[in-house]
């Protein structure tokens, strides 16, 4: 079973944009029923195509996954950097006095895999952020550095 993401704005974004499922999936790489999937939630968006989308064309990462009602457009293009991702997951999980089994827990993963997302060996899934952002009410555009600010700004 597939976590669907409440308020996915992936396709109001798209067609804000006057664009076709086909056109985006020739930009991202994928099918025009794979745009379909992220968008009905019925599969997630990489993190790494998410973030594509969101440098391309200037929206907010809490935008296109629902967190804000309102598009944040920041100078500042995302550099995917498993390194950053992996120190605010740190700082959150110490913020919040977790362990990391105690955090997996809470996402449903296994411990070995939040730690290699931690440690910035691997890039988070798209959903496991998801969960954690909107659990403790943190960022995604803070949790991939693209802004310091921790808190989802409504």
């Amino acid at each position: 079973m597939v976590m669907r993401m409440i308020d996915n704005n992936l396709r109001y974004c798209r067609e804000e944009l006057e664009m076709t499922q086909e056109e985006l999936g020739i930009i991202l790489g994928a099918s025009k029923q794979t745009i379909s999937n992220w968008e009905t939630g019925y599969t997630p968006i990489p993190m790494n195509k998410l973030i594509r989308f969101a440098n391309l064309y200037n929206y907010s990462l809490d935008f296109i996954v629902g967190f804000t009602r309102k598009n944040i457009r920041y100078d500042k293009n995302i550099k995917i950097d498993k390194k950053i991702i992996g120190d605010r997951l740190k700082t959150l999980r110490k913020k919040f006095n977790l362990t990391q089994q105690e955090l997996s827990n809470k996402c449903n993963i296994y411990q070995s895999t939040y730690n290699h997302y931690e440690t910035g060996y691997s890039l988070i899934k798209i959903m496991t952020a998801y969960s954690i952002c909107k659990t403790y009410n943190v960022s995604m555009d803070y949790l991939v550095g693209r802004t310091n600010t921790p808190k989802i700004s409504k």
